[in-house]
């Protein structure tokens, strides 16, 4: 014949309790850390990912058009690469 401890079901009552608090001790803490980490994150003024996605492309395009003037600048100089005609203006006679 099994009885029902009277000690043992307010232990068992006591550590459950005790484990809610714990649980609710460290989703607070967390919830702290985060905001504590997010504050200290904004106050250093990093750049988000698509601000700096966005420079990475100008930057890139700035290369290839600097390349792409370097390479027709070579071939001016060496005289291989036709010239646009001027357009010269006649002074005006007074």
């Amino acid at each position: 014949m099994q009885t029902r401890n009277k000690f043992f079901d307010d232990m068992s009552q006591l550590m459950t309790n005790a484990m809610g608090v714990a649980q609710g001790a460290r989703s607070e803490a967390e919830t702290a850390v985060k905001g504590f980490v997010d504050r200290w994150l904004a106050d250093r003024d990093f750049v988000t990912r698509e601000e700096f996605d966005a420079v990475r492309a100008m930057a890139q395009k700035a290369r290839e058009e600097n390349e792409a003037l370097s390479a027709r600048l070579a071939a001016l100089e060496a005289g291989t690469a036709p010239v646009a005609p001027k357009t010269a203006k006649k002074p005006k006679a007074e």
